[in-house]
């Protein structure tokens, strides 16, 4: 029990206290969310993820590893989560929302500062973090907004997007620097860690500005089951996936960890788009993040247990 409180304290309440203060300061002020999220995804985050895999030892054989385990705990998830929608007798736009929710956890804004904190900076844990970030941000635009929308145009100009976003080129960039050790002039790296050490305070902040911004009536039964979907058999899933691929010690504490993290924003920003329904995924997110405190405590205490 001493481990928890000391987690919680330590781990999740800096984070809330910063959600929070991002919350009230768009409630008062009502900033452009729309800027705040530029200010993330094109100055901190492509610093942030460079200098995380330039700085990192990379096993690159286990960078594949990674990817193809995300691959197989998306499609787990998604059978799963689309069985216990189809009991809950859920209409069609509902079981995808359903199951988006779940496919799509938060692993930058949320997971990210999580990580940090838990593994003191350690550059190893947030490389593997990072992969888990680009390929959440990649899946969400592509599998996220085909499952929603009917028009290719749209998808297509969606998926395309991301490929043009400095968090794509951060990761390449950081990958090709580390494998081919490329030097970095001292000014440059300076000014990188500069941009980097902002980084928790402005996700964190843009998070609870951005919950802020969720709009919603009511509270459905089913929505409050997809956030302990997420939460609980998320994590429970991923932790059996860990066990039987032999992935151990640091790699699977950061991959158990994040699959602990709540529905992610994207997922709402989807839905206000190409659903009939966004409230209900907004519902979801908001739930499944006042939720986590617990959760994701509980997870943390337990993967520096296991492995």
């Amino acid at each position: 029990m001493g481990g928890f409180i000391f987690i919680f304290m330590n781990v999740i309440l800096p984070i809330i206290i910063i959600v929070s203060t991002g919350y009230v300061i768009q409630l008062k002020f009502k900033l452009d969310r729309g800027t705040l999220a530029k200010l993330a995804i094109h100055y901190v985050m492509p610093a942030f993820i460079f200098m995380s895999l330039y700085e990192s030892d990379i096993n690159f054989s286990l960078f594949v590893k990674i990817l193809l385990f995300l691959s197989l705990y998306a499609c787990a998830t998604f059978l799963v989560t689309r069985f216990i929608a189809r009991f809950l007798d859920l209409d069609r736009g509902q079981r995808i929302l359903f199951t988006n929710s779940n496919l799509f956890y938060n692993a930058g804004n949320y997971g990210v500062p999580v990580n940090d904190l838990v593994f003191r900076s350690d550059p190893y844990a947030m490389s593997v973090q990072v992969i888990m970030v680009v390929f959440q941000n990649m899946f969400a635009y592509s599998y996220g907004i085909f499952s929603l929308s009917a028009e290719n145009s749209g998808r297509g100009r969606a998926l395309l997007g991301y490929f043009r976003m400095p968090i794509f080129y951060g990761l390449a960039l950081g990958l090709l620097f580390n494998y081919f050790d490329i030097g970095v002039p001292a000014p440059v790296t300076s000014a990188l860690d500069y941009m980097r050490n902002a980084m928790i305070g402005i996700v964190l902040f843009i998070l609870g500005a951005q919950i802020a911004g969720i709009k919603f009536k009511r509270l459905r039964f089913s929505a409050f089951a997809a956030s302990l979907s997420r939460l609980v058999i998320g994590p429970a899933m991923a932790f059996v996936m860990l066990f039987l691929s032999g992935i151990e010690g640091t790699t699977a504490q950061a991959i158990l960890i994040t699959s602990a993290m709540p529905a992610a924003v994207n997922s709402s920003i989807i839905a206000q788009q190409y659903s009939d329904d966004p409230e209900y995924a907004a519902e979801i997110v908001m739930m499944s993040t006042l939720l986590s405190a617990a959760t994701v405590s509980s997870v943390i205490y337990a993967a520096m247990i296991i492995f």
